[in-house]
C-alpha cells in the first residue's frame, strides 16, 4: 500500500488542492465533517492512500497547505471542506526576503504526517 503526503502552496495550489479535496472525498464516501457515509466497502479499500484515521472513525487528509495570503488560507477554511483538515496543517509564511526557513518547516510537517502512516 502506498501513502501520499499532499503539498498544496500558493493561491492556485490551494484552490486546486480544495477542489481536489472536495472530489476524493465525495468518490470514497467521505463528508465535510470526516465521517464516512459511503455505500460500498470499495470506497473504504484503499482510503488510506489520501487520508489518516484518527479518533471516532474521522478521516484527515494527508496534506500540508501552504501560502503567502492569509486569504487563500481563510477561503479554503470557510469552504464546503475546510474543515476536514487538521489547523496545524495549514502554514502561512510572512513574506519577507529570508523565507529560506519555509523548506525546514515543510520537512518537518511532512515528517510529521508520514510518521503516522502505516507501512
Amino acid at each position: 500500500m502506498r501513502e501520499i503526503v499532499h503539498i498544496q502552496a500558493g493561491q492556485c495550489g490551494n484552490q486546486i488542492g480544495a477542489k481536489f479535496w472536495e472530489v476524493i472525498s465525495d468518490e470514497h464516501g467521505i463528508d465535510p465533517t470526516g465521517t464516512y457515509h459511503g455505500d460500498s466497502d470499495l470506497q473504504l479499500d484503499r482510503i488510506s492512500v489520501y487520508y489518516n484515521e484518527a479518533t471516532g472513525g474521522k478521516y484527515v487528509p494527508r496534506a500540508i497547505l501552504v501560502d503567502l495570503e492569509p486569504g487563500t488560507m481563510d477561503s479554503v477554511r470557510s469552504g464546503p471542506f475546510g474543515q476536514i483538515f487538521r489547523p496545524d496543517n495549514f502554514i502561512e509564511v510572512p513574506a519577507n526576503p529570508e523565507n529560506v526557513w519555509i523548506m525546514e518547516c515543510l520537512l518537518n510537517h511532512s515528517f510529521r504526517i508520514v510518521c503516522v502512516c502505516t507501512f
